[in-house]
């Protein structure tokens, strides 16, 4: 196995002023491609930290991919310590200057004084080209580690990473083939609750049970080896068994999403009405391009659950709709869910059974009831289920 590093620098990265997407995105990557990171380290914008982390990284890594620092501000550190811990000057790269200034020129503006040192590379770097800004990147060899450098701009960082990066390493290094990782999604039990439910799996070799806790979302992952593909496929029936009817969706494409492709599908547009959760159904429908007719945000207030059925049944009609989805009422009293179909209208009324959390967080979870509604309806499954600490105290079928 090749050991991967990350290096993500800069103050405003170390102290959490900004979220560090950049490694998130490459360990996802990486892992696919068969290359997953085996550490990730941040460092801020001081010279010497950043020279002593290189140096001390190299004895241990085969790759590196240093992250950020490569801007024409005097924050800007990572090409001067690259250059620093291999002991040599930083260069100019003639070719990149003209592509700068290039760059700038097609805009219609000049370049300042400052870019130039985004031409600057260590004397005996490789050169990588960056398609999409004017920092360019560069790798070294440090001792028994390759080290690539690129900039902390995710949209540039991406492409090089793709473009640039992951072919030198399928020339230089026999890439193992990459793992198999099988994933399901689901709503409403504790992680403990199904850790416990798969204690008793005999996993392979190498293969693990993993699971990752988002609230109000619980992620089962089954990873291992392409070599034991098949024996995890043949557990992976026991995993689906276990989560049972929490289970809301597999792979990683996501609930709204599906349901996107699922209304799409059918033909059923759709019409929303939200109250307590504010938009949030909405927003994640849109962005996964369903088919909405009309959606709207109230403020809320008491609502018998014959009156948000009866309500929603009516906007239905208004709106042409093949489906009408709201959610009303207070959360302090009790939550009215209801989906008007062409079979009829179903609504729930429910209550927290837990309110430790905070508003946004209630808000998700009963953003993801409303969404696990719609879903286990376009199954031909009740609308009620299993959902953790929100009790359904009252239903009713028009």
């Amino acid at each position: 196995m090749i050991n991967v590093e990350m290096l993500s620098t800069g103050d405003e990265v170390l102290h959490g002023q900004i979220i560090d997407t950049n490694a998130a995105w490459l360990a996802d990557f990486f892992f696919n491609q068969g290359l997953p990171l085996s550490r990730r380290n941040t460092v801020g914008d001081n010279l010497d930290d950043l020279v002593a982390i290189l140096r001390e990284r190299s004895q241990h890594a085969d790759v590196i991919i240093v992250n950020g620092g490569l801007g024409p501000t005097s924050d800007d550190l990572s090409a001067l310590a690259a250059a620093t811990a291999k002991g040599e000057a930083l260069t100019l790269h003639e070719p990149w200057l003209a592509q700068m200034e290039r760059f700038f020129s097609e805009r219609g503006r000049v370049m300042a004084p400052s870019n130039r040192k985004q031409a600057e590379i260590p004397a005996s770097a490789e050169f990588i080209d960056n398609p999409v800004g004017t920092a360019c990147g560069f790798a070294v060899q440090l001792n028994r580690c390759l080290m690539f450098f690129t900039p902390g701009v995710p949209s540039e960082f991406k492409v090089m990473v793709e473009q640039q990066i992951l072919p030198r390493l399928r020339a230089r290094f026999t890439l193992p083939e990459p793992p198999l990782c099988l994933r399901l999604t689901t709503f409403g039990r504790s992680e403990s609750d199904l850790a416990q439910s798969l204690d008793h799996l005999t996993l392979p070799p190498g293969v693990t049970m993993g699971y990752r806790s988002s609230m109000p979302i619980i992620e089962l992952k089954l990873t291992g080896p392409a070599s034991e593909s098949e024996a995890m496929r043949r557990l992976w029936p026991e995993v689906q068994r276990v989560a049972g009817e929490s289970l809301i969706f597999e792979g990683t494409q996501g609930l709204p999403a599906q349901l996107a492709a699922a209304l799409q599908e059918r033909k059923l547009g759709l019409t929303l009405s939200e109250q307590f959760t504010a938009g949030l159904i909405a927003l994640q429908l849109s962005r996964a391009g369903a088919p909405l007719l009309a959606s709207e945000v109230v403020p809320s207030q008491e609502e018998t659950l014959a009156q948000t059925a009866h309500w929603t049944a009516e906007r239905r009609g208004k709106h042409f709709a093949g489906l009408a989805l709201a959610v009303s009422g207070f959360e302090d009293d009790c939550l009215n869910f209801a989906l008007s179909t062409p079979q009829g209208t179903y609504a729930l009324r429910v209550t927290f059974s837990a309110t430790r959390h905070s508003l946004q967080v209630r808000q998700e979870v009963c953003a993801m009831m409303a969404l696990n509604i719609l879903r286990r309806w376009l199954a031909g499954k009740p609308l009620a289920s299993e959902h953790g600490w929100i009790n359904v105290v009252e239903s009713l079928t028009l």
